[in-house]
């Protein structure tokens, strides 16, 4: 059994975290300070976890004071340039808080697994009972499009080629480029993930490249950027779409040259990462409207992965939602696993899941918390709004619909066809209105109205 040392001031987050890992069977050793961690034989432990911030002495001092010892450095998002500097130092790994459980003891599993001669708890608890098959890392499904998507990355992942992922929002673009940092030969490393829309436009050089000191207002000390930060490992941009131009160009020499220059100088420093960007956006649109450079656009969509919203998954749904169960019960220490009732499993299977997997995964844990002790979790706790519900009428195991003669979905009489409003759409509207305008009033991207075009037979005119 794998002994661990929380060294965290908040009582509360310790204590939850000390849970959380007993839970999975590791021995469990909690500390305030550095100070007072150092009380105890910080060498014997297999793995400490620190929070950046402590009072007296920071989390990093424990890099030091526990030679050999593997750190795993807790921050919050607003320290998240510090703690890519304390990994720098030498922590092995850091987590941003408030952090997901499962995110959490998966990285503690696998800090474990790297470290020569340390004993790791058993198995993957967050994977009860679902087949290898059915998952890869925190991706679960079996349905032929998730399939193929594990196939894709176990033939991608040792290769250091870019990566594009496309999904629409919640659909798990993280969860893949966690996947593939995982079964690339860059395992070991760290993967550095960045949010491109949740940067503000005048930070983001800074943010990505670094800057030198007295680079702009406010620049008292240079700082190290998040690509340098993910230096032998992965960096991981998501909605890269919202990346401004300049940020694009910078990205592009990345790329190309696999060089940075940090803001305020004009010395270039080489890097070693692979890139994995994601996006829910058309960036061929993009690259028409010219909000995106076509030169990097062609540099990152080397490799296209696809994964699909959830509302094409067919019985993934019910898979998925079992899954997240299993897991809110563990997290909320119930004893006993509650069962989904039939009219909620008809809800789940019939809503159309606009928010995708995380919209199914914030709605069964308001059941699991609204539902009363050994009770089933009812249609009216998942609380979905009856407008969004559809007919799965003719829908097979695989996500897709039954179609007739014309290769159409069917619907019941009583539903009304969203193909045949596609159809009616795009017939009446082709003769003045181009691809890119058609997609933009449908709602839908470029990419998306090819396929159901290619699906419905519906052949673009010529010229257009």
């Amino acid at each position: 059994m794998a002994s661990i040392l929380i060294v965290e001031d908040e009582v509360i987050i310790r204590s939850a975290l000390k849970r959380l890992l007993e839970r999975h069977e590791f021995q469990v050793t909690e500390a305030g300070s550095v100070d007072e961690a150092c009380q105890h034989d910080a060498t014997g432990f297999d793995l400490i976890i620190s929070d950046l911030r402590l009072p007296g002495a920071e989390g990093t001092e424990m890099i030091t004071r526990a030679p050999g010892v593997p750190v795993l450095i807790m921050t919050s998002y607003a320290s998240m340039r510090s703690a890519v500097e304390a990994m720098k130092l030498g922590a092995r790994d850091y987590i941003a808080k408030p952090f997901d459980h499962d995110e959490m003891v998966q990285t503690v599993k696998r800090i474990l697994a790297q470290s020569p001669d340390r004993d790791m708890a058993g198995g993957d608890e967050g994977a009860a009972n679902t087949p290898a098959s059915e998952q890869m890392g925190r991706m679960v499904g079996h349905c032929t499009a998730m399939q193929h998507l594990y196939q894709q990355i176990r033939k991608i992942a040792p290769t250091p080629v870019t990566v594009l992922i496309h999904g629409e929002s919640g659909t798990g673009k993280e969860l893949a480029a966690r996947a593939i940092h995982e079964h690339s030969t860059r395992a070991k490393a760290p993967i550095v993930s960045v949010n491109c829309a949740a940067i503000p436009e005048s930070l983001i050089e800074s943010e990505l490249f670094g800057h030198e000191r007295g680079a702009f207002t406010g620049a008292v000390a240079a700082r190290q950027g998040l690509v340098e930060a993910a230096e032998g490992g992965t960096l991981f941009l998501d909605e890269i779409g919202e990346l401004p131009l300049e940020a694009q160009a910078r990205l592009l020499r990345v790329i190309q040259e696999r060089e940075i220059r940090r803001v305020g100088t004009v010395h270039s420093r080489q890097v070693d990462i692979r890139l994995v960007a994601a996006t829910h956006r058309d960036l061929r649109a993009l690259v028409e409207a010219g909000r995106f450079r076509e030169d990097l656009y062609y540099r990152l969509q080397v490799i296209e992965l696809v994964i699909p919203p959830l509302r094409e998954r067919g019985d993934d749904i019910m898979l998925i939602a079992e899954y997240l169960l299993s897991r809110f019960s563990r997290e909320m220490s119930r004893d006993n696993l509650p069962e989904i009732e039939g009219t909620a499993r008809e809800r789940i299977l019939s809503y159309d899941w606009p928010g995708n997997v995380r919209e199914l995964e914030n709605a069964i844990q308001r059941a699991m918390i609204l539902a009363e002790p050994n009770q089933p979790i009812t249609a009216d706790l998942l609380n979905l709004p009856e407008r969004l519900v559809r007919s799965r009428q003719n829908q097979d195991v695989n996500g897709s619909g039954g179609a007739g003669p014309s290769g159409q979905t069917t619907d019941s009489a009583d539903d009304p066809s969203l193909e045949d409003y596609f159809v009616q759409f795009v017939l009446e509207h082709e003769e003045h209105m181009n691809e890119t305008e058609l997609a933009q009033k449908l709602g839908i991207s470029r990419k998306s109205l090819w396929e159901r075009r290619q699906k419905l037979g519906i052949p673009r005119r010529k010229g257009k």
